[in-house]
C-alpha cells in the first residue's frame, strides 16, 4: 500500500473494523472511526459515503483531540 493520506478512499484503506458512536442518531449524519494496521494511526470517514474519502489522523494528533 502507498503511503496513507488525508482523502484516501476508505475502500483502499482494506478491511478495517469501523465503528459508529452509539449515541448516534437515525438520520444517518454521522462519522465513523478506525484504527489503521499497526497503530499507524486512525481514519475517519462519513457514514453516509462508506466508499469516499477518508482523513487520516496520527496517533499524536488524536491524542491532541482528546
Amino acid at each position: 500500500m502507498d503511503a496513507i493520506t488525508g482523502g484516501t478512499s476508505a475502500t483502499d484503506l482494506g478491511p478495517l473494523l469501523w465503528l459508529k458512536s452509539r449515541r448516534s442518531n437515525p438520520s444517518g449524519n454521522c462519522v465513523e472511526v478506525a484504527e489503521l494496521p499497526g497503530g499507524a494511526g486512525v481514519a475517519v470517514r462519513n457514514s453516509r459515503f462508506p466508499e469516499g474519502p477518508a482523513l487520516i489522523y496520527t496517533p499524536a494528533e488524536i491524542t491532541a483531540f482528546i
